[in-house]
């Protein structure tokens, strides 16, 4: 079993901190002006004042009341805690547990909440026993709350509880409730808090509440969604599977898929690879009096050229040599529905002409039967080349174009979609969980901000892909972070600054300079042994050559030789 049991106190009682050194977590915190961001691992964080976070708290007291502001302030705390508590096990998974578990305390203070000090833990994570007493000092929430309503009676570092809470039940994989039982908004110069399983609390009912969905809040939610089910049947559409966006230029596209699903008119859709034109296809023809008909999807480049006519014409029996039976093509199957003929700027000339001869008479020929037969369908078409030139280039037909280019539907780029991508991704590993019987969390922040940030040349199959494979290399219950994702995302991440131990601000080092730095930090030489160590590899390596090893450490000739005899002098006599 991992048990850990810290009772941390001097002999005189007073609480004394033995947290493990927090450089591990400061190595988290990456600033990127540039960019407006601030990053904590893959999280995005926010650097905000806490009058602003006050004068939130107020507003909510004022709109909801205390027991709901409450409600909500928890929950928001309970958020911030599950999330740090995936860091401690990335970040000391392989260490004991208590220094894994200290990571939260160590972070509530990183991140300006609270001064946390340990007094009592107990813990033993295979059985889910706990038990956690700390101290707290300078609570921004006490501190706001008394300034905003005065001298309180009952505790009310609600978000601060929220996250030891919520850091802890992560962590503990099982609910455990921290309650405050001294609070510097009542009187005391500090704060209290116990925590441990909910069921060892008598009164757990009265405070797990809190930690609910909210009822109000819920109903809320559940009366707007019933407003916008209002408001789409108002305007007689729906959304309809697998079309997600809400961007302008999805908005335009999706509306003359709209109008012409009201028609009979053959559409011509175009864009680049990967765009979902087929997905486009589909809701016209879902949105159409045609829905309840077949949908028929053929994709012209992947035909062989000399099965082309019979693929979608049909042909009978004997027509040639391989026929042995009456074939029905891809026109007729689609009767009373929609043919969606994709890629169709690869059809041969010969497989062309006939094809305009059913957008224009509606009847078809079978090859070997000199029958026609009238079809009742739809044809959507779609192509990634530019027609226009490839009628100049005489590889299509002119009048095949003027027919179908009555009604175009260019279909956005995905980089022209940027707000449509965090729902797409959240579709799609809802799909994908599904698919892979995986359960994962999400994309972290800066994940996302690489997805919308990326180019995107494969548009959403690519984007599809890689969902995939970061559901796949994701552990279970764990959320996707960028180094699951391709290698090719890496031009789209921000450039960071990060915290050093002191506090200030600097550049963030390459992967393999903060390396070289842990090495020569453990190895416990001093600066001037590394200088010698490095001035005598240089002239070795250049085989005594001083200018040679002077220009491979950025020196001149003169600093280096400086720099030796210095290190010749101040080296201690043999005797």
């Amino acid at each position: 079993m991992m048990v850990a049991n810290y009772n941390i106190a001097r002999p005189d009682g007073e609480p004394m901190i033995k947290y493990p050194k927090d450089l591990d977590l400061r190595r988290l915190v990456r600033f990127s002006a540039e960019d407006g961001a601030i990053w904590l691992g893959e999280h995005r964080m926010l650097l905000t004042h806490v009058a602003a976070l006050a004068a939130l708290r107020k507003e909510l007291f004022n709109l909801v009341g205390a027991e709901q502001a409450r409600r909500i302030l928890t929950r928001m705390g309970y958020a911030c805690g599950t999330r740090d508590a995936e860091l401690a096990r990335k970040i000391r998974g392989d260490q004991d547990p208590m220094t894994a578990f200290f990571v939260g305390p160590q972070l509530h203070m990183l991140e300006g909440s609270v001064q946390v000090t340990p007094v009592k833990v107990e813990m033993d994570i295979a059985s889910g026993k706990f038990f956690g007493e700390f101290i707290w000092k300078n609570s921004w929430e006490a501190q706001v709350h008394v300034e905003e309503f005065g001298p309180q009676h009952d505790p009310v570092c609600w978000m601060l509880l929220g996250y030891a809470s919520g850091y802890t039940s992560a962590f503990m994989d099982r609910f455990v409730l921290f309650k405050e039982v001294e609070c510097a908004a009542c009187g005391p110069d500090h704060c209290r808090i116990i925590g441990k399983p909910l069921a060892e609390w008598p009164d757990a009912a009265e405070y797990a509440k809190y930690y609910e969905d909210d009822a109000i809040v819920s109903r809320l939610l559940e009366l707007a969604t019933q407003v916008d089910v209002l408001r789409s049947s108002l305007e007689g559409k729906h959304r309809i599977e697998n079309m997600v966006g809400s961007s302008p230029a999805f908005l335009r596209a999706f509306q003359l898929v709209s109008k012409a699903a009201e028609t009979n008119v053959t559409v011509l859709l175009t864009g680049e690879t990967g765009v979902g034109k087929e997905r486009f296809a589909r809701a016209l023809h879902q949105t159409s009096s045609r829905s309840n008909g077949p949908f028929i999807a053929v994709n012209c480049a992947a035909l062989p050229h000399d099965l082309i006519e019979s693929e979608l014409f049909g042909a009978e029996k004997g027509a040639f040599t391989g026929a042995h039976a009456t074939r029905i093509g891809k026109f007729e199957r689609a009767e009373g529905g929609t043919l969606f003929l994709d890629e169709i700027g690869e059809l041969p000339l010969m497989a062309q002409s006939k094809i305009l001869r059913v957008l224009q008479e509606g009847e078809i020929e079978r090859l070997g039967d000199e029958q026609t037969r009238k079809v009742n369908v739809r044809v959507v078409t779609a192509t990634n080349v530019d027609l226009q030139k490839a009628v100049k280039e005489g590889r299509f037909r002119a009048d095949l174009f003027y027919r179908l280019n009555v009604y175009p539907i260019a279909i956005p780029p995905l980089r022209e979609r940027t707000l449509d991508i965090p729902p797409m991704v959240e579709a799609m590993i809802k799909k994908f969980s599904a698919l892979h019987n995986k359960r994962v969390a999400g994309v972290t922040d800066r994940a996302m901000q690489a997805l919308k940030r990326y180019d995107w040349p494969g548009n959403v199959r690519e984007l599809e892909n890689l969902i995939e494979r970061g559901i796949i290399l994701t552990p279970q219950d764990e959320w996707i972070e960028l180094d699951q994702f391709s290698l090719s995302l890496d031009s789209a991440v921000e450039s960071d600054i990060h915290l050093t131990n002191s506090g200030t601000l600097e550049e963030k080092r390459p992967p393999e300079q903060l390396r070289l730095c842990e090495a020569f930090v453990a190895s416990g030489l001093s600066l001037d042994a590394v200088e010698t160590m490095l001035l005598q590899e240089a002239v070795e390596r250049n085989a005594g050559n001083l200018a040679g090893a002077a220009r491979s450490l950025g020196l001149t000739r003169p600093q280096l030789i400086y720099r030796l005899k210095r290190d010749q002098e101040s080296a201690p006599e043999k005797e």
